[in-house]
C-alpha cells in the first residue's frame, strides 16, 4: 500500500507544476513570435483585437482538422495577411 504523500510533498509537485506550466508558455510564445517575425507579421500595424480574431480563426482550422484527423497542409510561401483596417496586404517572403 503506497504512503499517503504529505502537505510538503504536494505543495512541491504543484511548484513543479508550476514551473513546467511557466516554461511551456515562454516556449509557445517563442514559437509564435518567431512565426510573426519570419512571415512579416510582426512589422505589419495590426491591433489587438485583430490579432487575436486571427489567430482563432487559426486555431479553429486546425481543431476542425483534428476532429476530421486531416494532415495539416503547409501554407503557400506567399500568403495575403489582413491588416489592421480590413485591407489584405500581401506579405512577401522572400528572404
Amino acid at each position: 500500500m503506497a504512503a499517503k504523500p504529505s502537505i510538503s510533498d504536494i505543495d512541491a509537485q504543484i511548484g513543479k507544476l508550476r514551473e513546467r506550466r511557466r516554461v511551456m508558455i515562454a516556449k509557445s510564445a517563442e514559437r509564435f513570435a518567431r512565426a510573426a517575425i519570419k512571415s512579416g507579421l510582426a512589422e505589419i500595424e495590426i491591433s489587438d483585437e485583430e490579432v487575436d480574431r486571427i489567430v482563432e480563426e487559426i486555431a479553429a482550422r486546425f481543431r476542425k482538422g483534428e476532429k476530421k484527423g486531416v494532415a495539416h497542409t503547409t501554407a503557400s510561401p506567399r500568403r495575403a495577411a489582413t491588416g489592421g483596417t480590413g485591407t489584405t496586404v500581401e506579405v512577401s517572403h522572400d528572404g
